[in-house]
């Protein structure tokens, strides 16, 4: 069965699978926690997975 979904929506999916599916799956990035990252794509996974395992790194 096949659904619409927002490139956004398939990129979060797709990151929150990864990170069920493998506890040493790290997410790094400029504002991708707190912020839920450029264009929200990562909205939810950081209160989802913690501060361990979705990282917030520094611009420079």
């Amino acid at each position: 069965m096949s659904r619409i979904l927002t490139y956004r929506e398939a990129l979060r999916e797709g990151l929150d699978e990864e990170l069920a599916r493998d506890p040493n799956v790290v997410l790094m990035g400029e504002e991708v926690a707190q912020y839920n990252g450029a264009y929200k794509v990562t909205e939810g996974l950081w209160k989802k997975w913690g501060d361990k395992r979705v990282v917030d790194t520094p611009i420079s």
